[in-house]
């Protein structure tokens, strides 16, 4: 395998709360009527994606570590997902990387981020919860208070939200997003409607969730960069920084004609979601998934395309 594009091939999971989107709007190849996650960009022991056709992401992380800038991590740093909700997901909450490491066998903890790809009218999600205190937060939780300790914010297609570890967050049905996140698919559960699944409710955790909760929640105005402020700021056939934190810096690239830019970052994730064109003489098109590896030069694409980028 030689230093090039490196082109991945998804991995799809079925959910209980998934539907078929994921196939009539992105064209991806996959049966069932219940797929909710379309891992992009993965080299997770739940989700390796392939690359290019021959070795997992996985392996070509290890036996290359020169083509991801030598970074000091001892595996692929992020997970980059599509997420389309049929139905509500569960109210959850992720760990820090500190509390992980402890009780998660030394996996990441999970910070994540969402871009809203498409949403109905009056759409919302869950971010953050109205507990003053903790000892609040347990009596609510006690009590089966969910649905006044939750808090649901207002969403629109090209919204941007953050999620920090310790925040409670849900997607609610009808909302398809791409998230960036650590590579963790560590999850605390602490609400699910009293959904049956095989015939039992799926498994809560509580204390867990409890532990791990930020209280009080931050700002809600403080977590989510609204599409209109994200279209006044950005610059055509530029990479646009969205966010940036520890784990990872995420941009918006928006190609209308012709975008170079040099590819000098540690790697460079690139999800297309709109349009098609070519990078480099490469084809590409909505639903593709890819790396531009440390050192790759100098990037054309030409075409009309929207694209989610991110690295570390």
């Amino acid at each position: 395998m030689k230093k090039d594009i490196l082109f991945l091939s998804p991995v799809f999971t079925h959910n209980i709360w998934g539907g078929t989107g994921l196939r009539e709007n992105f064209g991806y190849e996959i049966e069932g009527d219940d797929i909710g996650e379309c891992w992009g960009i993965a080299a997770h022991e739940n989700g390796d994606c392939l690359v290019n056709g021959e070795k997992k992401l996985s392996e070509v992380y290890r036996e290359h570590p020169d083509w991801f800038g030598n970074i000091d991590s001892d595996r692929f740093p992020l997970l980059i997902k599509i997420i389309d909700a049929k139905d509500d997901l569960s109210i959850q909450v992720h760990p820090d990387d500190a509390y992980a490491k402890e009780h998660e066998n030394g996996s990441f903890g999970k910070t994540e981020c969402w871009y809203i790809l498409s949403a109905p009218e009056g759409a919302t999600l869950v971010a953050g919860h109205n507990a003053k205190t903790q000892e609040e937060l347990r009596e609510m939780v006690r009590e089966g208070k969910f649905r006044e300790l939750i808090r649901e914010i207002p969403v629109s297609v090209g919204d941007f939200i953050q999620i920090d570890p310790g925040t409670v967050h849900a997607i609610k049905g009808g909302l398809t997003l791409l998230e960036t996140q650590q590579n963790s698919d560590i999850t605390y559960r602490l609400y699910d409607y009293d959904r049956l699944q095989n015939g039992k409710p799926r498994e809560l955790h509580l204390e867990k969730s409890m532990d791990v909760i930020t209280v009080p929640a931050k700002d809600p105005e403080e977590q989510v960069k609204r599409a209109k402020d994200i279209e006044r700021e950005k610059k055509p056939n530029s990479l646009c920084p969205l966010h940036e934190c520890g784990k990872y810096t995420v941009y918006l690239l928006d190609v209308e004609g012709t975008a170079s830019f040099p590819q000098d970052k540690n790697f460079l994730c690139m999800s297309v979601f709109e349009g098609e064109g070519k990078l480099n003489g490469h084809p590409v098109r909505k639903g593709d998934h890819l790396i531009l590896p440390f050192g790759y030069g100098e990037v054309t694409i030409e075409g009309t395309l929207r694209a989610i980028c991110s690295t570390v």
